[in-house]
Parts: structure tokens; sequence; C-alpha cells
């Protein structure tokens, strides 16, 4: 190789074709950075709370973590909810066993208390939509079939909760859709913070952030129908099918106060409620002064703390 073209492949490492910093650069040359992405941690026995957890392969590119809670091997309790996790980052970055998550899920089968599994999902754009709702698919359906011997022994088929945060309540949303799984019996699903967006503005969305939010979901649905205004991004667009085809019992929404995505999520919210008729079963649960997936940041903080009560009561209440 000539200087001259190793000057060329310098300037093309160098060069910006995609920023969706802190989450994804993208460099002429291919080369990606992922700034805050996680390292991942394995599973055990978490010494503060007593759940247990192990990873069990699902494909060659995907996988779940179980987590199963001291309550399970109680002898005068019942079968316990089943929790499917869904980890968020824009679709391009998070694992379910980045120390993030793999902390928030140990608290959350502790708390409500539940069989948990969080999902991992193959990330863009190495895999672009629709690869990461086909994992999920995948793995729900698994987690449905209780193959698993935790699943088995301890987990409720008629108590399966979908959750997830950001992207990963956007795959709670698209799930909770799917024609695949009506008559599957889910109770509930939770989104929290959850990614939704469209073409024209609600509330109070300020033009800067609207603008990554677009470039974003084109990117890692390149195949996207509508743009912004695809259906698994704007569930409330036109065309979009009615939440009325929810397949769940009952609907929580939490939202931020200081994130941007919140219009989005009480939008949803009202949408679901107005569908459901007379009796709703849809919560609505605004976290004050914080900003998007604060709980993650700071799990010991009083807002975290207020947030995993209000879904540990969501799971567990009939």
């Amino acid at each position: 190789m000539s200087s001259a073209e190793a000057a060329a492949g310098d300037r093309d490492d160098d060069e910006v074709v995609h920023d969706f910093a802190p989450l994804l650069v993208v460099y002429k040359s291919g080369r990606l950075e992922r700034p805050i992405a996680m390292p991942p941690v394995p599973p055990g026995l978490d010494a503060a709370t007593g759940v247990a957890s192990r990873d069990v392969a699902l494909s060659p590119h995907s996988f779940a973590r179980l987590y199963l809670p001291p309550a399970a091997t109680d002898e005068n309790s019942r079968k316990l909810p089943v929790v499917v996790y869904f980890h968020g980052g824009g679709f391009v970055i998070g694992s379910a066993a980045s120390a993030a998550y793999h902390r928030c899920l140990n608290d959350l089968a502790a708390a409500c208390p539940a069989v948990a599994v969080s999902v991992d999902y193959r990330l863009a754009p190495e895999h672009p939509l629709p690869a990461a709702y086909e994992d999920s698919l995948a793995a729900l359906e698994w987690a449905l079939s209780a193959a698993d011997p935790w699943l088995a022994a301890h987990g409720d088929p008629s108590r399966v909760f979908l959750a997830g945060d950001s992207a990963g309540a956007n795959i709670c949303h698209h799930l909770a859709m799917h024609l695949g799984i009506r008559g599957a019996g889910l109770r509930g699903v939770v989104l929290i913070h959850p990614w939704f967006w469209g073409r024209e503005p609600v509330g109070g969305e300020p033009w800067g952030p609207a603008k990554m939010q677009k470039g974003m979901w084109e990117f890692v649905c390149p195949g996207a129908v509508g743009g912004e205004d695809d259906p698994r991004m704007n569930p409330m667009a036109p065309g979009a099918p009615g939440l009325e085809g929810l397949a769940c019992g009952k609907v929580m929404v939490c939202v931020a106060e200081g994130d941007v995505l919140r219009w989005r999520g009480r939008l949803y919210a009202e949408a679901a409620a107005r569908a459901r008729g007379a009796e709703p079963r849809v919560e609505l649960f605004e976290s004050e002064g914080v900003g998007h997936v604060f709980y993650l940041l700071e799990p010991a903080a009083e807002k975290a703390s207020e947030l995993l009560d209000r879904i540990a009561a969501f799971v567990s209440t009939e």
C-alpha cells in the first residue's frame, strides 16, 4: 500500500458518517464505536438479593439469562409469575449480561418475586431490524413453552409479563401485538420509558432530539415503511393496528419527567386506555425530576426504588 493510500484509509477511518453518540458512532471505514457499552458480567448467586441466575443458549446468536429468587424455593410458595425482560439501547447497544441489567433483574426478581427471563438479541447495524424482533419473539415463545426446568418447576404459565425499557419497551409492544401469541395468556406488559416516535411532534418534543430519533430509527430499520411513522416506531400512526389488539390483561407505562420520550409514553397510555374500553387496566406512572432509564444508572436512588416497587406491585397484584 502506498503512503497516499494509507493516508486515505486513515481519513476514512476518522470520518464519521453516522453520529448517534453516546450509543453508536459509525465511521466511513465501517469501524463502529459504542462509547457507553458495558462489559458483561457472569451469572451466579447475588449476595445482596439471594437471587440465583444462569445463562441458556437459545440459538447461535442469542441467549437468555434466567433469575430465580429465594421465594421460589419456599416450600409454602405457589408458583411465581414469569417476567420476560428486554433490554434497551436503541437496538445498537446493550446486553442481558451487562452489569446494569444484571443488577436490575436481580432486584426485580427479588422484589416481585418472579422468575425472570432477560433476553439477549442481535444488535444493529450488524443485524438490522427485524433481527431483534425475531430473536425476541423466539425467546418469548421459548419462555412460554416452559422448556427450562426453572420455568417448569417455579413459573406460573398463567401469569406471564413482558417488561422492557426504551428499545426493549418497543419490543414489548411489538410482541404484545403479534398475532402469533394470541391466546398465550400474557397477564400484562410493562413499558419503561418506551422508544416511540413519529413524523408529527407531540407535547414538548424539541427539534434536536427529534432529528436524532428519526435518523437513528431509519438507520437501525432501513426497511421502515413510512419512516418514523412505521407502526413499529409509532403505534399511533395513521393505519397502525389498534391497541385493542394488545394480547395482555393489563398495561403499565412508565415515563420520566426529564426524558424527551415522555410525551410519547403518555400518548400511548392514553390511546391504550381508550382502546380497551370501560375497564382499561392501564396504569401510567411518572418519575419526577429524573431522566431516561435513570434507574439503571442509579439503582440505589429513592426514585429508582419507587419505580421498582410500583412495577413489582403491578406484577404481583391479581
